[in-house]
């Protein structure tokens, strides 16, 4: 009988303890910086940020999700964090401009953040009519990804926030960010795109 780990190629394995060793120390934390890091190990290597950076970013963003949920999960809830070689995207939408203040505050306290940047919104009401067109762009945006074979959709993150979407991630190349941008721009209820998508030439490792 042939074994589990011969299976599986030595990063996979790797990538597999490395997985267990983070999930085992944020268990004693909270529960969404557990889940968080338990990401790292399906994604890294598959990103084209390769491990270091993939498990750096992952361990960032844990970090802030934690300290978001410690101080109250009912005011952050609706941010949405996004981290490409430490560079921290905050969007969603928050009920004062101090939650939108603090968010900033708290996506800095983590060792390895080289920038923050804070597309968050402040607004009281939102209609389920908004909330539903902001959800079908970003489903056909991520399915129009996933379905290209020229872009490899796990590098990249969509949020769309009030019609506007906001990109981030890393791109092989100025072609497969282009493609990336033009799916986005023909999206039906996109009337703005923000694009903090980098080259994956671009990064620090």
């Amino acid at each position: 009988m042939i074994s589990t780990i011969t299976l599986l190629n030595k990063k996979q394995f790797f990538l597999f303890f490395l997985s267990l060793a983070v999930l085992s120390t944020l268990l004693k934390g909270c529960a969404p910086a557990a889940i968080t890091a338990g990401i790292a190990g399906v994604t890294a290597s598959e990103s084209e940020k390769g491990l270091g950076t993939t498990i750096n970013d992952t361990i960032i963003h844990a970090s802030i999700t934690e300290t978001m949920f410690k101080k109250d999960v009912n005011k952050y809830i609706g941010i949405n964090i996004n981290v490409d070689d430490g560079i921290v995207l905050l969007t969603g939408k928050v009920d004062s401009p101090e939650t939108r203040i603090n968010a900033t505050r708290m996506a800095w306290e983590p060792r390895g953040v080289v920038e923050v940047i804070n597309e968050i919104q402040v607004t009281q009401k939102t209609s389920i009519k908004d909330k539903a067109k902001d959800l079908a762009a970003s489903t056909s945006i991520r399915g129009n990804l996933v379905a290209d074979k020229n872009i490899k959709s796990v590098n990249f993150n969509v949020d769309v926030v009030n019609g506007v979407a906001y990109l981030s991630g890393v791109a092989r190349s100025e072609k497969e960010m282009n493609l990336v941008l033009a799916y986005t721009k023909e999206t039906r209820y996109i009337n703005q795109l923000v694009n903090y998508i980098q080259l994956s030439e671009s990064l620090s490792q």
